[in-house]
């Protein structure tokens, strides 16, 4: 049997092209396992359905070797249980080198594949080590410079403190706070706890 498998890190992400180019290698949608789920490690739920599946000689597409996953050391380990134990074999689209289907000089094919593979998994982890350091390197910079992260401060309206002191007076109900400011109950709670905590 013949399966694809396609992953995107998130579900605003378009998996359109993988899911394609996996159909243009002959697979259907029923063969294709699809992840949106970081590729960090291979706790993902349809790629753990696929390798209940999987059977030797079975043969597993994917586009791109960072589509399998991203950490140098689990790939490896991962393409070599795949390869090794289940006896699975590996096509890449994207890196024709990668094919481990049997073929006359499939001892030399299988030493370059895991020479590709080793040099690509080191590439793919090291290309997310660089996004982490470089979002952290930006979290940095924007704290030096007093910028606010996360999500935004609440402010209260200006008439909040004479809004306030008449609610915690009983002299008008809360829906009558919370027209008079123009905001919601839970946003008014809010802003009651740091009035009463000043």
């Amino acid at each position: 049997m013949n399966y694809g498998y396609a992953r995107v890190s998130s579900k605003s992400q378009n998996l359109d092209r993988q899911i394609e180019q996996l159909k243009m290698f002959g697979l259907s949608e029923a063969q294709l396992y699809v992840d949106c789920q970081s590729g960090k490690d291979f706790d993902r739920q349809a790629y753990r359905r696929l390798k209940q599946v999987l059977q030797p000689q079975d043969l597993l597409v994917i586009k791109s070797i960072d589509r399998l996953g991203r950490n140098y050391q689990a790939i490896l380990e991962e393409w070599a249980d795949l390869t090794k134990r289940l006896e699975v074999q590996i096509v890449v689209l994207d890196m024709p080198l990668l094919d481990t289907r049997s073929r006359p000089d499939n001892l030399v094919g299988c030493f370059i594949s895991d020479l590709v593979l080793q040099i690509l998994s080191f590439v793919a982890e090291n290309e997310r080590i660089n996004i982490k350091t470089r979002q952290a390197e930006g979290i940095r910079i924007a704290k030096e410079k007093g910028k606010h992260l996360g999500r935004p401060r609440y402010i209260p309206p200006k008439n909040f403190s004479e809004v306030a002191a008449c609610y915690l007076r009983h002299e008008c109900t809360l829906q009558q706070a919370l027209d008079q400011l123009q905001i919601k109950k839970s946003t008014f709670y809010k802003y009651i706890r740091n009035y009463n905590a000043v």
